[in-house]
């Protein structure tokens, strides 16, 4: 049986280049960077040729703006509640949006029961933020805003730059979330207004169990863990220096090889959502249809519930999502199709394809292939397809 993975978002599988990098300090330099003799200072090279390399990617101005953790959900954790916490004083409001990943909005909720007040900002039905929502919601009292990059279920890509520069004219520090948005849109830190930017390794082709927070120079944050003067103070505990090590070489390739890479998304993206269109009926695109991820589609079948769909692809080898793997297991509808105000019916029949790198255009014809047929075989079992046709 063909095994065509398309389920991209919610991980990825860790190049060769990556592991190949990695496997060094998995086996024979394996000292603690802390540490003061060779064994260490080996480790502490590493993990500054890898600190260099992150901030490189990203464009930040300095290497100590890089911060290593456990990956995205922490780096959000830590930005969110480091920045809550160290500007207490000046205020206890947050904004946020109402389609931000759970490790945003649980943060959010968390703070909320410690007495923060947290403005969840509507969308359009794209997905879309309003900069003048955003310019509305901030108060005296704002401290931070936090908006993803680009959406991990439906790949509307926000309009960041517009939305950092009002928290800029206001004196608010402005977090992203861009765990999705790396290595498949360039942008460069040197030229956008953020304070904080999360990303993570397992996204972009690197280990999983690794991520960073960048904090720009002069950004008052208090570390939420504390232990050793580890990553600059702001994040305690001995580092994974193999994990960093293969985060910093994925960083590097991805940076190479974006331009091609964007291409190549956008034309397997483009030839799978046509091919849908063409060959199945009662289709609806979810997303908006330009500013979106070039890997990510999102489409609502009607009448079927997305689970079933997901069932059966994978039966024929074929890996896809009903939305983000950290809220799968759920019978609820996704919380962003809802915020965009998709009919609760139309939401569970919606499926995911979020392409990589591996694919090909014969994983992209061997899924119109076996697709159809699933769908018509679900629809002809549904009495909402009967009444609705």
């Amino acid at each position: 049986m063909r095994k065509v993975y398309l389920d991209n978002n919610a991980t990825t599988r860790m190049r060769e280049e990556v592991l190949e990098a990695m496997l060094p300090y998995l086996k024979d330099i394996y000292g603690n960077a802390s540490s003061v003799h060779q064994f260490g200072r080996a480790a502490r090279a590493a993990l500054d040729n890898a600190r260099n390399q992150v901030a490189s990617f990203l464009g930040a101005a300095s290497p100590e703006e890089i911060i290593f953790t456990s990956g995205g959900t922490e780096s959000d954790n830590l930005a969110i509640k480091g920045v809550a916490h160290a500007m207490r004083s000046k205020g206890d409001h947050l904004i946020t949006t109402a389609i931000e990943h759970s490790a945003v909005l649980n943060t959010c909720r968390a703070l909320e029961k410690d007495g923060y007040k947290v403005t969840y900002l509507p969308v359009d039905e794209y997905g879309l933020v309003s900069v003048d929502s955003l310019r509305k919601a901030i108060g005296p009292q704002t401290v931070l805003i936090s908006i993803m990059y680009a959406n991990n279920e439906v790949g509307t890509i926000e309009p960041i730059t517009e939305l950092a520069e009002v928290a800029k004219e206001r004196g608010v520090y402005f977090h992203t979330d861009a765990v999705q948005a790396l290595g498949k849109i360039s942008f460069d830190l040197s030229s956008l207004p953020v304070d904080l930017l999360s990303m993570s390794g397992h996204k972009i082709y690197g280990p999983k169990g690794v991520g960073v927070l960048y904090i720009r120079k002069g950004t008052r944050i208090d570390a939420i863990a504390h232990g050793g003067h580890h990553e600059m103070n702001k994040r305690a505990g001995t580092e994974n220096v193999p994990a960093i090590v293969g985060l910093g070489r994925a960083c590097e390739l991805a940076k190479k090889e974006l331009p091609d890479e964007w291409r190549k998304l956008i034309a397997l993206r483009d030839r799978l959502y046509q091919g849908i269109m063409s060959k199945i009926p009662h289709v609806s695109l979810f997303g908006h249809p330009e500013k979106r991820l070039p890997n990510t589609l999102n489409v609502g079948f009607k009448y079927l519930e997305g689970e079933s769909i997901l069932l059966n692809l994978d039966m024929e080898g074929i890996a896809v999502s009903t939305g983000s793997a950290c809220t799968s297991g759920t019978l609820e509808p996704s919380h962003v199709l809802t915020a965009m105000g998709i009919d609760p019916a139309d939401a569970q029949g919606a499926i995911r394809f979020s392409l990589g790198r591996d694919n090909t255009e014969e994983d992209i014809d061997y899924v119109l292939t076996m697709l159809p047929p699933i769908i018509q075989r679900l629809r002809d079992m549904s009495p909402l397809y009967e009444k609705g046709n």
